[in-house]
């Protein structure tokens, strides 16, 4: 059970770092600031905008777009069950339009298949530069 503080906002780049959205407040921060977080519909460029129980956070993480709730604000960042207690996801992660496509897509190899030969590389670029 995630320790909880009641009534007391809390900072959202705190929040975001408790919840294991980001690997630090820095990273937080950043997203905050350059504008692309939206509380409760409305912009936010302020990494210290106070959370309350019942935001609703929309920002892009990686090539998809979160819709999460806060249920619960956190004391403290503690193991991913506990961060995971503190929001409710209520729309499952979507695509950003015109993602690039992941690096790696193509050039999945099986375990054991060592390294690509120069007619692998070939064949993987002309299937690249086919779509």
């Amino acid at each position: 059970m995630p320790a909880m503080t009641e009534g007391a906002p809390l900072r959202l780049d705190k929040w975001l770092w408790f919840a294991r959205f980001v690997k630090t407040r820095s990273l937080a921060t950043k997203l905050i600031i350059d504008g692309r977080m939206r509380v409760n519909g409305a912009p936010t460029h302020k990494a210290h905008y106070a959370v309350k129980v019942g935001d609703v956070l929309t920002f892009p993480l990686g090539s998809h777009i979160r819709v999460i709730k806060v249920v619960a604000l956190g004391s403290r960042r503690g193991p991913a069950p506990e961060a995971q207690a503190l929001y409710e996801d209520l729309d499952p992660p979507r695509k950003i339009e015109g993602a690039a496509v992941p690096s790696g897509a193509f050039e999945d190899r099986g375990a054991g298949a060592g390294r690509p030969t120069k007619r692998d590389r070939r064949q993987t670029e002309r299937l690249k530069s086919s779509e």
